[in-house]
């Protein structure tokens, strides 16, 4: 069976792959766990990866051109995924140059004389990453790149919506080297993901993706399987009443709208100082109003479709709900086609409708005006997802003490929520997720320490 890839914006085909039959699963099981027992040299590891940031470097065009024509985001920002992702794969090596066991002290009594102890690094075994659709390469870099750096075999199931930009650097892989064993691409269902996740040959289960799938599927894992979740949020911005409002509009409007939103730590909830409420809701509305929307694969373009159309009814659902409720729409609010929906800025949108207590995942803004910094705080900190947030202010103790009373992994001062590089840790608190993303924090889960201990009469 074939799936068909499409275009988000005009539907129309990019693309096809071969489904996985669910029969096939136990042999791709079968297959990277006999290649766990044999890794890799770091040597050869570095060699491969060293390649494969060739052939990428060499093909960076068409790897954007693939972003943006399977997944819908707009070229110039497919160009950076990209760039990123090379990054990402450089970094993967720089951290193997330094990764090491350590000695554990010994004769600090009677009963450890005589004995020298250190770790050493083994890879973990079978990886098993699920990927989500919104960076369809460098998402994969994040949780397959760390596996085969380490010495790991991983399998990974794309989404099935942007599955061609993983065939691409899974296809690097083995062209630069790599024996087909130690990197699987699985192009499953529903059933056939959930037989792979909870197989008892895994190691590390990574997902990327919504917390209803992501906890169900961490339910089900193994036992002794550690994993890596990082699912969505709803990411809060406080204004403070000294923010110079022409400093912070650009961010706050690439922060909401870049890939439409499609993004989990995307500006989403903005509460502002009355104060500046006004200026603040003005100047969106003009930055807004004035994005380019349209073919992602365009260089011009600034916003492009969501994922399916399906997404664009639901956004739209949303967005008349909180209409209804007494949201005002100071920018967009309509859909422009079944594709496309306009950059939206809605102003106090009821705080029980879905825009405020829910992931937007879409080219939606909410701005709310608040009396003090401690209301702001509250109502950011309201929801059970906490992931990224960030808050504006020239006075450092007003920021600071936001940042310190923020429920966030991170906390952004003066800049947007989705701010990112590849080797900072990335991770969501409560229902947003479960461990530590980044490149270097990855690889550190996908190995584990071995102790030994050497017992001598000579030391």
């Amino acid at each position: 069976m074939k799936l068909e890839v499409t275009s988000p914006y005009d539907l129309s085909p990019v693309g096809e792959l071969d489904y996985t039959p669910n029969e096939q699963v136990e042999g791709i099981l079968e297959t990277a766990a006999a290649a766990a027992q044999e890794p890799l040299k770091k040597s050869e590891r570095i060699a491969i990866l060293e390649k494969v940031i060739e052939l990428a470097q060499s093909r960076v065009d068409e790897l954007a051109m693939t972003i943006a024509q399977e997944g819908g985001k707009p070229l110039v920002d497919a160009l950076v995924e990209v760039n990123r992702g090379i990054q990402g794969i450089r970094c993967a090596i720089e951290t193997l140059n330094v990764m090491a066991g350590k000695e554990i002290p010994m004769g600090l009594n009677a009963a450890s004389e005589q004995r020298l102890a250190f770790t050493t690094l083994e890879p973990i075994g079978v990886v098993v990453a699920v990927s989500a659709f919104n960076h369809p390469f460098n998402l994969i870099v994040h949780q397959v790149i760390p596996g085969i750096a380490t010495g790991c075999p991983v399998i990974v199931k794309p989404a099935l919506t942007t599955p061609l930009s993983c065939q691409k650097l899974v296809g690097m892989l083995h062209e630069a080297g790599l024996p087909e064993r130690y990197c699987q691409m699985a192009i499953v269902d529903n059933d056939g993901s959930e037989i792979l996740v909870t197989d008892s040959r895994v190691n590390f289960f990574s997902f990327i993706g919504s917390a209803r799938v992501g906890w169900f599927l961490r339910s089900k894992l193994a036992p002794g399987v550690r994993c890596a979740l990082e699912h969505g949020g709803a990411a809060p911005v406080i204004v403070a009443g000294d923010a110079p409002i022409s400093d912070i509009v650009g961010p706050l409007v690439k922060g909401g709208f870049y890939h439409a939103g499609q993004v989990c730590v995307s500006v989403q909830r903005i509460f502002v100082d009355n104060s500046l409420k006004d200026e603040l809701v003005g100047a969106l509305t003009k930055a807004t109003n004035a994005l380019i929307v349209g073919d992602p694969t365009k260089s011009e373009t600034e916003v492009g479709p969501l994922i399916l159309p399906r997404e664009i009814d639901r956004v739209a659902n949303w967005v008349e709900e909180a209409k209804t409720g007494g949201a005002i729409t100071a920018s967009g609010g309509e859909k422009i086609s079944e594709t496309c929906y306009q950059p939206t800025v809605l102003v106090d949108p009821p705080s029980e409708s879905l825009v405020s207590t829910s992931e937007i995942f879409g080219p939606v803004i909410c701005v709310y005006g608040y009396d003090s910094m401690d209301e702001a705080i509250g109502r950011a900190n309201s929801l059970p997802v906490a992931f990224q947030a960030s808050v504006f202010a020239q006075d450092i103790d007003k920021a600071l003490y936001a940042t310190r009373r923020l429920a966030a992994a991170t906390v952004m001062i003066n800049d947007h929520t989705a701010f990112r590089v590849d080797w900072m840790p990335f991770a969501g608190r409560r229902t947003s997720g479960l461990g530590i993303g980044g490149i270097p924090f990855t690889m550190e889960d996908m190995v584990q320490e071995k102790q030994i201990i050497l017992k001598s009469p000579s030391l």
